[in-house]
């Protein structure tokens, strides 16, 4: 009973120990379980995260502009005179009115409240025939023209201070040419039009009288022993009858003058040799039975807004004819009324502008996305004057009812539009209409270009290119290793292969861009020999090889005949690099490199996508032959040695039975590896000249879209249209490979179901 009473107690104490463990075991589980459940949701979670935080960003960009008013007040000082020309300093604090009695009032832009005014040197007795801003128009010039022939330039500026945390504005006017007015026409003829270039050592004048049309150039010289610089001056006439000439523009660069006749005409003559004007093109810009009815310079003064009296309006800018000679041309429209455009306002700062019509209608615009911004009525009538602010943020007008308004605008990202991302645009001064990344410049009138197309087309030849190397490399690799290659041999050939995917890009990057570049440079010709001198090579050897004594051969372990391939490969690769130069004098006459471009007319840029490819396939290749190899190995061996028991030889269980099964497995390295080279950027940076080039050919460079946010984002202002373009990139790139992945990943299912069965 004792040994009874002992075993039972033995086996209790087994169950309990038993079922304790067993409780802990399915703790774990569990624990484990909801750790793997946990993780995976993160992942899905942070990817979600990173979509909306991309998309967050990327928002605005496509947001419509607005405008509101926010003030309107009776006008300042009325009893002034009548308002010729409206101004606003930058803050929109301080804004302007220039009458006809030569009085400037400076006034609060909000309240109205009068600060100032002040009274052009004018002669007495005489009266103003013509005003106009100079160019620039941010430098805040404006000349008068006057009827007696003389005309008087003043600058209205702002000096800004601080006392304390307060800031304050002062607004002044200043004589850049002197008080003195300066006598255009002698005759004392009215200016009845007039414009004029200001600059620190030059100054032009264009002026319209009833009979001529005068051009005036003052010039200072500084004398070798003189305190104040002379005024040289010189004069021209244009041979051209002067009665229909209605309007008269000079751009900032003092070489190009414009001229709007009243039957629609424009007019493009060279004055960059002041006492030699000379036409250069004489054109209609207007439909028949059309009217010009304003006309302004866009910012960089490279186009001119023309409006008619359709109420539409058109971009004229300067680019190379077919003899590679300045000529204006359309290069797009905008139908902003059906009432004729009486102002055209231009921004200071980017290729937008405002419109006005005679029906009170005002419109934002931008030229280059061709983006219709803002349409509001300001009025039931045409404003008598209208100005945008320097920041493009705010709107100053003066209506008939005896009011000045002031309306505030948002509008912080004209320039994208999807046509200006993802179609051609036709910008300033090119021939045609291009996909053109260039996000900036060093001058402030250059014309942002956010072409995303030239950044995915660099992507995918990129891409297309690593997988040409690194697909038939890595795939032959994998079914070699896996199904031929002797196990002892494969312990050491797939550990090393997979270790290189260790290799930092950076490091491949530096040695592709520094070593490897100017390496194909020098041995192009080796390089295309190598593809012919290396299989012949290999295909002697085993000839070679086949013929050898049956006991020499025997002496090779099975599965190791590719290790005895490893120095035929080398001398082959060798000697196609040491007869590819002779070879390349015997047939080519020079280098390869010459008689591509000179036969073919095909480039060779140093850094280009055959030196991309290459360092980019050596990257992807571990990450391919990898899962391939696993999923070659993998395949279960009763298909193999069923397949060989039927009859089959081993290349056709191979091709077969082996690779059918591991298709998916092999899919999904392909795909995991193409994602890698989507998204690859220190190599295409390095390796690659950068430039946003649409070319096919192998031998010419391009920028990836990750390649673009690495070099871009760091000088990229935050929340700038720059940007947020930028992060709009990133949304792209994410996107693509989601939608890829997504894809592939329904086709292995579907592999792996119809293979399923084998």
């Amino acid at each position: 009973m004792s040994e009874i009473n002992n075993s039972m107690t033995q086996s209790s104490l087994n169950t309990a120990t038993t079922s304790a463990y067993e409780k802990w075991r399915l703790l774990k589980d569990a624990i484990m379980r909801r750790a793997v459940v946990a993780g995976g949701l993160s992942v899905i979670f942070a990817i979600v995260v990173i979509f909306f935080y991309l998309l967050y960003v990327v928002y605005p960009i496509f947001l419509s502009a607005s405008a509101e008013s926010v003030a309107q007040y009776p006008i300042p000082e009325e009893n002034a005179g009548k308002t010729l020309f409206l101004a606003i300093e930058e803050q929109n604090e301080i804004a302007a009115r220039f009458t006809d009695k030569g009085q400037v009032v400076f006034f609060e832009a909000k309240t109205g409240k009068t600060l100032s005014q002040k009274n052009i040197l004018l002669p007495e007795g005489v009266e103003i025939k013509s005003i106009a801003q100079g160019s620039p128009v941010g430098e805040g010039s404006i000349i008068y023209g006057l009827s007696n022939g003389q005309a008087v330039i003043v600058k209205h500026q702002y000096k800004v201070t601080f006392n304390g945390d307060k800031r304050v504005i002062t607004p002044s006017l200043k004589y850049p040419l002197g008080e003195t007015p300066l006598v255009i026409d002698d005759t004392g003829a009215a200016l009845e039009k007039i414009a004029f270039k200001v600059g620190e050592g030059s100054t032009t004048i264009v002026a319209k009288t009833a009979e001529k049309i005068r051009i005036t150039s003052f010039e200072k010289e500084q004398s070798l022993f003189g305190d104040e610089a002379s005024l040289v001056r010189t004069d021209s006439f244009l041979d051209m009858p002067a009665g229909n000439i209605t309007d008269i523009l000079v751009d900032k660069e003092d070489r190009n003058l414009f001229l709007v006749s009243n039957d629609g005409s424009l007019s493009f003559i060279d004055i960059s040799k002041k006492n030699a004007p000379e036409i250069k093109q004489h054109l209609n810009v207007v439909e028949a039975g059309q009217k010009i009815t304003s006309l302004s310079f866009l910012n960089g003064d490279l186009s001119l807004m023309v409006g008619d009296s359709s109420g539409l309006v058109s971009q004229w800018s300067l680019v190379k004819d077919a003899l590679n000679k300045p000529a204006m041309q359309r290069i797009r429209s905008f139908k902003v009324s059906e009432k004729p455009v009486i102002a055209i306002n231009t921004e200071q700062r980017r290729k937008g502008f405002v419109t006005v019509d005679a029906a009170g209608g005002m419109g934002i615009y931008h030229s280059t996305a061709e983006r219709e911004l803002i349409k509001e009525p300001i009025g039931n009538e045409a404003p008598v004057a209208v100005i945008l602010s320097p920041r493009a943020n705010a709107l100053v007008f003066q209506n008939n009812d005896g009011k000045i308004h002031f309306w505030k605008v948002d509008n912080e990202h004209p320039e994208v539009s999807l046509k200006s991302m993802w179609q051609k645009v036709w910008y300033e001064s090119y021939p045609k209409p291009a996909y053109i990344w260039q996000s900036s410049s060093a001058s402030n009138d250059f014309e942002p270009k956010y072409s995303l197309t030239p950044l995915v087309f660099g992507t995918l030849k990129a891409a297309f290119y690593a997988m040409l190397v690194a697909i038939p490399l890595s795939l032959m690799g994998a079914i070699y290793t896996a199904y031929f290659m002797s196990p002892k041999m494969r312990v050491y050939t797939k550990p090393s292969i997979e270790i290189m995917g260790a290799l930092p890009t950076v490091i491949l990057g530096f040695l592709a861009g520094l070593w490897l570049a100017p390496f194909i440079e020098e041995h192009l010709s080796g390089l295309f020999s190598m593809l012919v001198v290396v299989p012949i090579g290999v295909i002697l050897f085993a000839l070679a090889f086949q013929n050898l004594p049956e006991t020499f051969r025997q002496k090779i372990p099975e599965g190791w005949e590719g290790a005895i391939l490893i120095p035929v490969i080398l001398i082959s690769g060798w000697f196609a690099f040491s007869i590819s130069i002779p070879l390349e004098t015997a047939l080519f006459h020079g280098t390869l490199r010459d008689w591509f471009k000179s036969e073919l007319g095909i480039g060779y840029d140093q850094r280009n996508a055959l030196v991309v490819g290459i360092a980019m396939g050596f990257a992807v290749v571990p990450t391919i032959f990898s899962i391939s190899e696993d999923a070659i190995f993998s395949v279960p061996k009763h298909l193999t040695v069923g397949s060989l028991a039927l009859g089959a030889t081993p290349w056709q269980t191979m091709i077969r039975v082996v690779l059918l099964t591991a298709s998916p497995g092999i899919f999904s390295a392909i795909m995991i590896g193409f994602g890698r080279a989507v998204g690859e950027t220190m190599i295409v940076l390095m390796a690659t000249g950068n430039t946003p080039v649409m070319d096919l050919s192998v031998f010419q460079g391009m920028r990836t879209l990750a390649a673009n946010i690495a070099v871009e984002m760091p000088e990229s202002e935050v929340d700038s249209t720059h940007y947020r373009v930028l992060f709009l990139a990133a949304l792209v790139l994410f996107m693509f490979t989601f939608v890829f992945n997504t894809l592939a990943e329904v086709v292995r299912q579907r592999l792996r179901e119809k293979y399923s069965s084998l």
